[in-house]
C-alpha cells in the first residue's frame, strides 16, 4: 500500500488536501479534505487507468453547482419537510436550502467545510483516510454539537469501505451518505450499464420531491431493479415525465450478505458491488447536469453518471415507519457502506 497527503488547490483561502491510498493492484483512492469529496477512484486496464467516478479540476467546480458531485452529505441526506423536525418533544426549524425545505444538511452541511485528515498506513494490507470535523450547532441549526467522523478504506482485496461515525452533545439528527456519482463505461453516457437494487418499492413524491408516506410496489414498472435493468432502456421509459429519468428512493431489502446494488458496465466488464445497513438508496440519473459543468471528462450533459447514495430512509422523522435517525446526545452512531470493485 501506498500513501500520499498532497495540496490539491486552495478554496476560500484555505489549502485544500488530497489524500490518496494506491494498493498493491493499482487501485487508486483519493479523497479531497473540502467536503469529504471521493475525487478519484482508478482502476487499472488494458487502455490505462479509468477513473469509475464524476470528477471536477478544481474544488469551485465541485461548489459552484446544485448536484454534490461525489461529496459528503450530512447531517441528514435527502430533504426535510419545510426544514421542520421534533426531536426530544422540542420542535426545531433547520436552515433552509431548497425553496421553503432544507436538503443535504441545509446550507452548512459536510459539503461546506475543509475536513481535518490523517491517513493510517499502519497495516500493510488496508489503508484508511480518516476525516473529522464538529458542526456547531449555531452553524448549522441542528440541535446539539455534532463531532463527525468520515473514514474511506482501501485494501488489497480491491474493496473499498466508507464508514460514518458521529457523537453529539445533544439529541440530534444523523443520516450522513456521500453523493457518489458513477461511470464505469469508455462511454461518456451511462446508457450501457446495467443497474441491480435489492428493492421491491419506492418512495411515493410530490412536486418538491417529498416524500408523501406512500411505497410504490416496482413490480412491472420501470423503477424494477431487483433482476437487473439497463439503464439507457429504463430511462426511456420515463421520457413521459419531468424528470426525464431518474431521481428517485428506493426501499431497500439487503441480500443475506448485506448487499443493496451492483452497477456493471457489460462492455468494459467493471462493476461495483453496494453493502450497507442502511434501508434506503437514492437513485440520480443525472437528467439535470448541462454544459455549465466543466467535469475532468468533459462538459456536462444528461445522463454521464449515475448517482447511488446509500442511506436511511429521508425526511424518517415525520413519517412512521420510515426508521429512527435520532441520535441520543453522549451516543456514537456508526453506519458503514463497501463497495467490490471488478475490472
Amino acid at each position: 500500500m501506498q500513501t500520499t497527503a498532497t495540496k490539491w488547490d486552495t478554496y476560500q483561502n484555505q489549502p485544500v488536501t488530497q489524500y490518496e491510498i494506491e494498493n498493491d493492484n493499482g487501485v487508486k483512492l483519493g479523497v479531497l479534505s473540502w467536503g469529504a469529496t471521493l475525487h478519484k477512484l482508478m482502476v487499472p486496464g488494458n487502455h490505462g487507468e479509468h477513473n469509475m467516478v464524476l470528477s471536477y479540476h478544481k474544488m469551485t467546480n465541485y461548489l459552484d453547482n446544485p448536484f454534490y458531485v461525489c461529496m459528503g452529505i450530512g447531517r441528514t441526506g435527502g430533504r426535510i419537510t419545510r426544514g421542520t423536525v421534533t426531536v426530544d418533544g422540542q420542535t426545531y426549524h433547520l436552515d433552509t436550502n431548497e425553496g421553503k425545505n432544507t436538503l443535504h444538511g441545509g446550507p452548512n452541511g459536510f459539503n461546506t467545510v475543509n475536513w481535518d485528515g490523517t491517513i493510517d498506513d499502519s497495516n500493510p494490507d488496508i489503508a484508511k483516510i480518516i476525516l473529522t470535523h464538529t458542526f456547531k450547532s449555531t452553524d448549522d441549526s441542528y440541535p446539539g454539537d455534532l463531532t463527525a467522523k468520515i473514514i474511506w478504506t482501501l485494501d488489497n482485496h480491491d474493496q473499498v469501505t466508507l464508514t460514518f461515525e458521529g457523537t453529539a452533545t445533544a439529541t440530534t439528527l444523523f443520516n450522513p451518505t456521500s453523493h457518489l456519482y458513477f461511470n464505469l463505461s469508455d462511454d461518456p453516457l451511462i446508457v450501457g450499464e446495467t443497474l441491480q437494487v435489492n428493492s421491491h418499492e419506492h418512495l411515493d413524491l410530490n412536486d418538491e420531491k417529498l416524500p408523501t408516506g406512500k411505497m410504490i410496489p416496482v413490480a412491472d414498472t420501470p423503477y424494477d431493479f431487483s433482476k437487473g435493468q439497463n439503464l439507457g432502456e429504463a430511462i426511456d421509459a420515463l421520457q413521459g415525465i419531468p424528470e426525464k429519468g431518474f431521481d428517485d428512493v428506493f426501499h431497500l431489502d439487503p441480500a443475506a450478505d448485506g448487499t443493496i446494488a451492483k452497477l456493471s458496465d457489460p462492455k468494459s466488464k467493471r462493476s461495483v458491488t453496494m453493502k450497507s445497513d442502511r434501508n434506503a438508496l437514492v437513485v440520480f440519473t443525472a437528467n439535470s447536469f448541462d454544459k455549465s459543468l466543466k467535469l475532468t471528462t468533459g462538459d456536462g450533459q444528461p445522463y454521464m453518471g449515475v448517482a447511488l447514495e446509500p442511506q436511511n430512509l429521508p425526511d424518517s422523522m415525520n413519517h412512521d415507519g420510515f426508521g429512527d435517525i435520532t441520535l441520543p446526545a453522549g451516543k456514537t452512531q456508526t453506519y458503514h457502506v463497501s463497495y467490490d470493485l471488478t475490472y
